[in-house]
């Protein structure tokens, strides 16, 4: 019996640490899309985003 209890502790435990490595991973991979999705420039680090007040400048050639 002894035996049976200890063996239930430990897959509970494993359970606890499978979940927190899950949710860990989960949160990585939130961060990763958020990183990638919140740069919309395309690449083009010079260009700034378009703001609200575009009427404000001359239009480009």
């Amino acid at each position: 019996m002894f035996a049976y209890e200890i063996h239930r502790m430990h897959h509970a435990e494993l359970l606890r640490e499978a979940a927190a490595l899950r949710l860990s991973h989960e949160a990585a991979r939130a961060a990763r899309g958020a990183r990638r999705f919140g740069r919309r420039s395309g690449g083009h680090e010079d260009e700034g985003r378009v703001g609200a007040e575009r009427g404000r400048f001359v239009r480009a050639a």
